[in-house]
């Protein structure tokens, strides 16, 4: 399979896809807010294996949870301004993005 470059992309009924790339600052700050998220859970699987309180486990957790939701948020907002409003999208591009974002719980 070939290298796909990263961004989101959006799959037609006809079958056709259409890759729309994050800026490079988006990018950026995503990459910095999942990290984050990473070493949280990191931190989640610590506290398990250390036997650590109930409660400490679980604020790591929702911590970890917190920094994916937010970070995913940032990246739909973003992405729809920018991809939204490339000369080239279309009223398919809006609808398979709007899609994308209501996937963020």
């Amino acid at each position: 399979m070939k290298h796909i470059p990263p961004g989101v992309y959006v799959k037609y009924p006809c079958g056709y896809t259409r890759v729309m790339q994050f800026p490079d600052e988006l990018s950026h700050n995503a990459i910095t807010r999942l990290r984050r998220a990473e070493g949280q859970v990191r931190g989640v699987i610590r506290l398990l294996e250390e036997g650590a309180d109930c409660k400490d486990v679980v604020t790591q957790l929702s911590a970890a949870q917190s920094a994916l939701h937010r970070a995913g948020i940032q990246l739909m907002a973003s992405g729809m301004r920018h991809c939204l409003t490339s000369p080239d999208s279309s009223d398919a591009d809006a609808d398979a993005i709007e899609a994308l974002f209501l996937n963020i719980r």
